[in-house]
């Protein structure tokens, strides 16, 4: 796979700073059932990296006294981590709102998953690149769409999507070197779809850009369109996107409990303030006011309505 960080490297972007932490994301390994062609961090069946019970146990200690409100659950399949159940349960307990990061196509490996989650009250963010067949199976592999359409089923069934404490969103990447469309127009395209075919109904569609590194950067460059689509982003960045980007409130642990700005940076291996900084130490830190790692992939957060996990940032 071909590296992009030193491209990535040579492009300038503006200072951001931190505020307030208010979500812990966790990246609880890079195993997953799934190898998608968009995928930042290149995760697939074959990577061995998943969080130790030891690393859990950290994180919930730092939870147990931060005033984080949020657990940000992402993989890889976080589910496929042994002790994800105990993760959860433990956050859920100390009242903090907890978001699985899902394919939906492991729900139907994990038959235990759909009612944990519910029983939990888990925020369920599904990632379904497209509302048709063709466009997901050529992003997932062959069969996908129709394990995805299964699981929204069978999350509906348990009240998520439908007037309930239950939150589901569903998530729309490009299927190649664009930008997203216009989020809520998007949306509307997609509840008339899903819910005219298969009677599936959600709460929100929350649009991501591709960013170009790992997977998605390595096709670009191996096709000659990697300064094409970062040139793109750059024309189309907002200055004031940089006053709601997801970093400066977040902060991204990896598989082995060291801490970034962002989970894009976590691949990128561009640690926090520099340093190596395990999560057992975050709750020394004083991290507001301090700089964010910034290079060229930064643009996919604040070009055009502006991306991050949570969806378009206007």
């Amino acid at each position: 796979m071909l590296d992009t960080r030193p491209h990535l490297e040579e492009i300038s972007f503006p200072d951001v700073r931190r505020g307030e932490l208010q979500t812990l994301q966790v990246n609880l390994g890079y195993l997953c059932n799934l190898q998608c062609r968009h995928c930042h961090v290149n995760a697939g069946p074959k990577r061995t990296e998943v969080m130790a019970e030891e690393t859990i146990a950290d994180l919930i200690q730092f939870l147990r006294n931060s005033e984080v409100t949020t657990l940000d659950l992402t993989g890889g399949a976080p589910e496929m981590n042994p002790h994800f159940r105990t993760l959860v349960g433990s956050a859920r307990e100390m009242g903090i709102r907890v978001i699985d990061r899902c394919n939906l196509v492991v729900l139907k490996e994990l038959p235990w998953l759909a009612s944990f989650l519910a029983e939990q009250d888990v925020d369920v963010v599904a990632s379904l690149p497209c509302y048709l067949e063709e466009n997901v199976d050529t992003q997932r592999g062959k069969g996908s769409y129709d394990d995805s359409i299964a699981g929204l089923k069978q999350l509906n069934a348990l009240g998520y999507g439908r007037d309930s404490d239950r939150v589901l969103n569903l998530v729309f990447n490009p299927q190649g070197a664009s930008l997203p469309p216009d989020q809520n127009s998007l949306e509307i395209d997609y509840k008339k779809y899903l819910g005219e075919q298969f009677g599936i109904s959600f709460d929100n569609l929350l649009t991501i850009a591709n960013m170009p590194i790992n997977r998605f950067g390595s096709q670009l460059l191996s096709k000659g369109e990697f300064n094409e689509y970062v040139d793109l982003l750059k024309r189309a960045h907002s200055d004031a996107n940089l006053e709601t980007v997801m970093c400066r409130t977040l902060v991204s642990v990896d598989w082995q409990g060291y801490l970034y700005d962002c989970d894009f940076n976590q691949m990128l291996k561009l640690p926090i303030n520099g340093k190596q900084i395990h999560i057992s130490q975050l709750a020394e830190m004083k991290l507001d006011g301090c700089p964010i790692a910034v290079m060229g992939h930064c643009y996919g957060c604040t070009a055009g309505a502006g991306s991050s996990c949570g969806g378009a940032l206007s």
